[in-house]
C-alpha cells in the first residue's frame, strides 16, 4: 500500500517547507503565486487530500454537514437529502446522512459519531424524547432543526411547516362535499407537529360546525404501520365516510388499507393524504392532499448554515403547505 500524501511529502518533494506547503493550499497571500501554482499542481499529481480531521483539530471549519433524518423510505425526506445534497455540493459542502428511525437512542449514536468527524453544522429532525447526551454532542454545533420543535438546551433556528391552514381547507373541502363523519389520523402530542395538525384539524371542524367524533381521532407515532392499522380499524367500522391524514408515512399507510380492501379512495370514502408524493397522480382520478413545499425548505437549510443566519436565534422560518385537491 502506498504512503499517504501529506503537506511534509509534498514539501519534501518539492524541497520547501511544509509551512509554505500549507499556506500555499490555503491561498496564503504571503505566498507568492508561483509557489501556490506550483503546490497545488503537485498537490494533485499526487492525488493530496485534505484532512478535514486534522484541520479541525488547528480550529478550522470543517466542510462537513450532518443530517439526521427519521428515514428516507418516504418520497419527501428522500426529495428533501437529495435537493439538500446538491445544494452543499454547489458549496464544496459534504453531506452525512444518519436515519434515527424516531429513535432517541439512534440520535444519540448518529450525533456521536458527527461529533467524532467533528461536524460543527447539523440539520435535524428532532426526535421524540429528550437526551442529555444529544445536547451534549450538540453543545458547539449549529443546528437548523427541521419540521419539528425540541429543547436542546438553547435557541436554534428552526424551520417549519404551517400545514394548518391546508388541513383545514381539506375539512372545509369534504364538508362541503356533505361529509358528516371525517376521521382523522395522526402523530400524537409527543410531536410539535402531531399537536399543531390534530389542533388544525379540530379547527376545521369547529369552522364547519361538524361534530368530533372521538373514535374517528386516531394518533400515536407516526409510521406507516400505524396509519395501516387505524385506517383498517376505521373502514371495518364504516363510520366515517371521509378521512384526513397528518403525517406523510401515515397517509402511505392509510392509502394502502383503503387499497387493500379494493376500494379507490372517493369510492364510499373520501380520502385526503398528507405529502405529495409522485405516485399520487396515478391512483384513481389522483389523491387529494395537503402539500409540502420541499426544495425551498432544503435551500432555507443550506441557506442558514452558510452563514445567513445567527446560530444562536430562536428564529422560525415557515414554509406554507397548500391543499391539492383531484
Amino acid at each position: 500500500m502506498s504512503e499517504r500524501v501529506t503537506i511534509k511529502s509534498i514539501a519534501k518533494d518539492l524541497g520547501i517547507s511544509h509551512m509554505t506547503v500549507s499556506r500555499a493550499l490555503s491561498n496564503h497571500p504571503n505566498v507568492m503565486k508561483a509557489t501556490r501554482d506550483a503546490v497545488k499542481q503537485r498537490a494533485r499529481e499526487l492525488g493530496y487530500v485534505k484532512n478535514a480531521a486534522a484541520s479541525a483539530m488547528r480550529g478550522d471549519e470543517t466542510q462537513i454537514i450532518g443530517l439526521l433524518l427519521p428515514n428516507i423510505v418516504n418520497e419527501f425526506y428522500a426529495q428533501f437529502a437529495n435537493t439538500m445534497a446538491l445544494a452543499c455540493e454547489a458549496k464544496s459542502l459534504q453531506l452525512v446522512i444518519h436515519l434515527t428511525g424516531d429513535n432517541i437512542a439512534n440520535e444519540e449514536k448518529a450525533l456521536e459519531r458527527l461529533h467524532q468527524i467533528q461536524v460543527q453544522r447539523v440539520v435535524m429532525v428532532p426526535t421524540p424524547g429528550k437526551s442529555e447526551k444529544s445536547v451534549l454532542h450538540l453543545r458547539d454545533t449549529s443546528v437548523i432543526q427541521l419540521i419539528r420543535q425540541r429543547d436542546i438546551g438553547r435557541p436554534t433556528p428552526t424551520i417549519l411547516v404551517d400545514d394548518s391552514p391546508a388541513i383545514r381547507d381539506a375539512v372545509a373541502h369534504l364538508a362541503a362535499q356533505g361529509h358528516q363523519r371525517i376521521a382523522y389520523i395522526g402523530a400524537d402530542k409527543e410531536l410539535t407537529s402531531g399537536r399543531s395538525r390534530l389542533a388544525a384539524f379540530r379547527e376545521g371542524l369547529k369552522r364547519t360546525e361538524l361534530t368530533e367524533i372521538p373514535e374517528l381521532i386516531c394518533t400515536g407515532g407516526p409510521s406507516k404501520e400505524m396509519g395501516q392499522t387505524h385506517a383498517r380499524r376505521i373502514l371495518n367500522e364504516k363510520r366515517a365516510t371521509a378521512m384526513v391524514c397528518g403525517g406523510f408515512e401515515i397517509s402511505n399507510g392509510a392509502l394502502g388499507a383503503l387499497m387493500e380492501t379494493g376500494l379507490q379512495p372517493s369510492e364510499n370514502l373520501s380520502f385526503i393524504g398528507y405529502g405529495d408524493p409522485s405516485f399520487y397522480t396515478w391512483v384513481g382520478r389522483g389523491i387529494s392532499t395537503v402539500a409540502v413545499p420541499v426544495e425551498p425548505l432544503a435551500y432555507k437549510a443550506v441557506d442558514l448554515l452558510t452563514g445567513r443566519a445567527d446560530p444562536a436565534s430562536d428564529h422560525i422560518h415557515r414554509f406554507v403547505a397548500s391543499l391539492i385537491v383531484r
